[in-house]
């Protein structure tokens, strides 16, 4: 019963900051400069894992596509596999949970520390909103910088399949041929729907670690305890939520 009245005042806490998040929103022009951090922070400094993922996942993919194709139908489809999986659930995904192990759980470090040691009260004391300074500015990041990520993630996984297609001596596939089964049967609607995914995981990520961070209680030990709980939280939201946004699009 105290587990299930924890996450029911967790989803309430975490509406009404979004609720004040969202009121604040016409104040974003005067906080540009966070906002352009907060743009580096999410984007930036996550790009080259991302990157590297990526492309490892778009030639895993493709290989265990080739294998498969061998006794199970034509090698020209593995373009159009590894296109469709990438653009629709791998990639967006794959870059909320890298938000959340790179970005969700600093922010939720970063809030719960100033949280601990007063520094929220502090701002608070001089009437200044934590949600417009803290939490607005990194959901506006997040919904400009996710579509960014993903797309990228889409391109270096298609980019990492058409190498190992191509270099692979049971598929050997050249990338004119990959690429030209891609375009012919994918559509923008498949890069529409992984980047609507993007969006919905990196601003319920971000907002759930804020809240989190923001209603941490104790002392310096609770610091590391909000981390994992802000993780855990997200990781399971990324779960539960791709299952519904990919039957909502469908």
């Amino acid at each position: 019963m105290r587990t299930l009245n924890r996450v029911l005042e967790g989803i309430g806490s975490t509406i009404l900051l979004l609720l004040r998040s969202v009121a604040y929103l016409p104040t974003l022009p005067r906080q540009f400069g966070r906002f352009v951090e907060q743009c580096y922070l999410i984007g930036y400094t996550t790009l080259p894992i991302v990157a590297i993922l990526s492309f490892f996942i778009g030639s895993v993919l493709a290989l265990q596509s080739g294998y498969a194709a061998q006794n199970l139908g034509p090698k020209q489809f593995i373009g159009l596999l590894v296109g469709l999986t990438m653009a629709r659930e791998l990639g967006p995904v794959m870059v909320a949970v890298l938000l959340t192990g790179r970005v969700g759980s600093a922010i939720a470090a970063e809030l719960a520390s100033m949280k601990v040691y007063q520094e929220i009260d502090a701002l608070e004391t001089m009437n200044i909103p934590p949600a417009r300074m803290l939490v607005m500015p990194r959901l506006a990041a997040t919904l400009f910088m996710m579509p960014v990520l993903t797309i990228i993630a889409d391109l270096v996984g298609w980019f990492g399949g058409a190498i190992i297609a191509k270099y692979t001596s049971f598929i050997a596939i050249e990338p004119a041929s990959y690429f030209a089964t891609m375009r012919q049967y994918m559509d923008f609607d498949d890069v529409l729907n992984g980047l609507i995914k993007a969006e919905v995981f990196g601003f319920v990520i971000v907002l759930v670690c804020c809240n989190i961070g923001l209603n941490t209680r104790g002392g310096p030990r609770e610091i590391g305890a909000a981390v994992t709980r802000a993780v855990v939280a997200s990781l399971i939201l990324i779960l539960v939520l791709d299952y519904f946004v990919t039957k909502a699009l469908m």
